[in-house]
């Protein structure tokens, strides 16, 4: 009978974290979905073992639900599970279980850890965390777990659109042996590494530095039809 009750009293505590959490999410799918497109500008640089891409400026159009483009005149590396794909996961609950982890402080932000579990182990996403400013409501840090790319992390920092959940600067760390890369840059890295010496760095970054929003302006979808 003791067992009976600790296992209920278990369940039952997981059970409230999960409604909790999920509720926590709603929050963030909500400044998310209230976003119906938009247009940024954007500073991109990135720092990854044997890829020399110099700083590009670019312009970036999304519209919901996944609609996302990038114009740009040279090489630009963008991981897609900082700008819709993560988004675009946490937004149907029915693909996942959410339950909290502890808290973190970054910078002077406290933050609590939500671990998003797939239900369904066939997507690309492995694992999810994200660390929420409860206060603010938006994410501060996220990991994702991919088949497709290994694990990447984000550090989000909020400017002026902070309330509508859009940040000013993102940083990406990746993993350099299983991200992959546009072709004509993994040429690239492959006459290096057959001239250089192993590069025994594992670890890349991105980091993206987002100005002058345009929000909910009505894109016409042919935006993301036609070349740049």
């Amino acid at each position: 009978m003791k067992k009976l009750v600790v296992q209920l009293l278990i369940f039952t505590s997981v059970s409230v974290s999960a409604q909790t959490a999920n509720a926590v999410i709603d929050n963030i799918n909500s400044k998310y979905n209230a976003v119906k497109d938009y247009t940024v500008n954007a500073n991109i640089k990135a720092d990854i073992p044997m890829i020399k891409i110099l700083p590009n400026n670019v312009k970036i159009y999304f519209k919901q639900k996944d609609k996302f483009k990038i114009e740009s005149k040279g090489i630009v590396i963008v991981p897609k599970q900082g700008f819709t794909e993560l988004n675009n996961f946490i937004s149907n609950k029915s693909k996942y279980t959410a339950v909290f982890g502890e808290y973190l402080t970054i910078g002077n932000v406290k933050t609590r850890l939500i671990n998003i579990i797939p239900n369904e182990s066939s997507g690309d996403i492995v694992l999810a965390k994200i660390w929420v400013d409860m206060a603010k409501m938006v994410i501060m840090k996220s990991q994702i777990t991919t088949v497709s790319n290994g694990t990447v992390n984000v550090d989000y920092t909020y400017g002026d659109q902070v309330s509508r959940g859009l940040p000013s600067v993102m940083k990406f760390e990746i993993d350099v042996k299983k991200f992959k890369v546009p072709k004509s840059v993994a040429a690239d890295i492959n006459k290096s590494s057959a001239s250089k010496k192993k590069n025994t760095k594992t670890k890349g970054t991105i980091t993206i530095s987002l100005s002058g929003y345009k929000i909910n302006s009505g894109l016409n979808d042919k935006i993301f039809t036609k070349k740049n």
